[in-house]
């Protein structure tokens, strides 16, 4: 796997966000990339810090879905939460 070295707020602030999927797919990068064994302290350091953005990242996305879900209150009415 290549380097995983993509900046998910340089892309936020270029007025394209990535969707949930990619951000996983990344993680999984981040995480092929951190299990080999040619992978230097340092870089490893870089691609663990990318990789706590993105899980920081789609932990956001997934906030804000979730508080837009609606759930049934006792009248049988939508609500938000």
């Amino acid at each position: 796997m290549g380097k995983v070295n993509k900046d998910t707020q340089a892309e936020k602030e270029a007025g394209r966000e990535i969707c949930l999927e990619e951000a996983f797919a990344r993680i999984e990068e981040t995480i092929d990339r951190l299990e080999e064994e040619e992978i230097t302290l340092e870089e490893s350091f870089q691609v663990y810090k990318e990789g706590m953005k993105l899980l920081k990242y789609c932990n956001e996305k997934i906030d804000r879905v979730e508080k837009q879900v609606l759930k049934i209150n006792e009248n049988g009415e939508l609500d938000e939460f």
